[in-house]
């Protein structure tokens, strides 16, 4: 079975897949705008950002490097070999932390942060307003947005599926298709069920659980962003549960033989997260802070298809990225909004439950 991925890493496999040949081009590093004199006083510290590599060094490159060496005089450079949870607990436990400003998600905050391993987001540098309400977290920050939606077989289901047809096989015959993880699944599961969005938390895990269990005989997992993109594809599923990165890639590469929709899904946020003894200390909350400017989260998003986590990007959005944009206003209105502080602190148990009822 394939390793679990994060939404981030699998951004760095997509943009990879598309432009394999800057790969050998030595992007482990960012292109920092060497050079930049800045003002007489001392250079503010060089800032390290560590991502998950690939294609996604040069989309940060220019989203946010170039921005914050030009309006700082400082230095920023991004480290690509993939910040797990393990490496920064690795680094801080060892007192040799290399990264400054870590692409993470509501599982480095929940793992990391209670356990003393990760700097808390300093406020009166990183500006609340900048950021979605909901996302502004005391161990990390919104930094884009995604979802996780529902896509479909046009030639197998005719009209539009609700989640609630998800579960209804005698209606849509055929296998279904859920990430190897309880994030997300069993929001949906519960919202399938007939729990209102804005009521989901305290999530229900014994309901969740038994809707899953209903139809675990016609479920299949996937572990990567790949797997869910290559099942629906090829007909091994009717419909699934997925990123809403990978359903729009199926979308176009099947001409709209696989479609999706952001209604019912789930809107989570990727996090800017800073390991505790950052070598560059505070200017890691100066460097968060320049890469809030909504024109660099815009560009993220058309590299990506990474939702902007500032709502003053909503104006500069193209029209025709909207449709793509899980943080859209007309998408964000037929979501719900994951709950950090809940993952905080149920989700190591539940999602290990979750893997031991699917694997009984």
């Amino acid at each position: 079975m394939s390793r679990l991925q994060t939404f981030a890493e699998d951004q760095a496999e997509i943009l990879a897949a598309s432009r394999r040949t800057l790969l050998k081009g030595g992007l482990a590093l960012g292109a920092a705008a060497a050079g930049f004199g800045g003002p007489a006083q001392a250079a503010p510290k060089e800032v390290v950002l560590a991502n998950f590599g690939g294609d996604a060094v040069k989309a940060m490159t220019e989203a946010f490097v170039v921005p914050y060496e030009k309006a700082t005089g400082g230095k920023m450079v991004i480290d690509g070999s993939g910040p797990s949870n393990g490496k920064m607990k690795t680094m801080v436990l060892a007192k040799n932390v290399t990264w400054d400003v870590v692409d993470s998600g509501l599982g480095g905050t929940g793992e990391l942060g209670p356990a003393g391993l990760l700097e808390e987001i300093d406020y009166s540098v990183v500006d609340k307003a900048k950021v979605t309400p909901g996302f502004a977290y005391k161990y990390g920050v919104c930094n884009y947005m995604f979802s996780t939606v529902q896509a479909w077989d046009t030639s197998k289901v005719k009209e539009k599926p609700t989640l609630a047809d998800f579960f209804d096989t005698g209606k849509y015959p055929g296998k279904r298709l859920m990430r190897k993880d309880s994030q997300a699944m069993l929001e949906l599961a519960l919202m399938a069920d007939g729990v209102p969005a804005d009521k989901l938390y305290p999530l229900d895990v014994p309901r969740a659980m038994k809707k899953v269990a209903a139809i675990k005989k016609d479920l299949l997992f996937w572990s990567t962003g790949a797997e869910s993109q290559t099942m629906l594809r090829e007909g091994e599923v009717v419909m699934g549960w997925l990123w809403h990165t990978r359903a729009v890639l199926l979308q176009k590469d099947t001409n709209k033989k696989v479609t999706f929709s952001f209604d019912g899904g789930l809107l989570q946020p990727g996090l800017w997260v800073v390991p505790k003894g950052n070598p560059a200390g505070k200017q890691a909350m100066t460097a968060i802070a320049s890469m809030q400017a909504p024109e660099g989260q815009v560009k993220l998003l058309a590299a990506m298809g990474n939702g902007p986590a500032n709502p003053a990007a909503a104006s500069l959005v193209p029209s025709e990225l909207n449709a793509i944009n899980p943080g859209a206003a007309e998408n964000v209105k037929v979501q719900a909004k994951i709950d950090a502080d809940w993952y905080e602190k149920n989700y190591a148990k539940v999602r290990q439950g979750f893997l031991d009822m699917i694997a009984s």
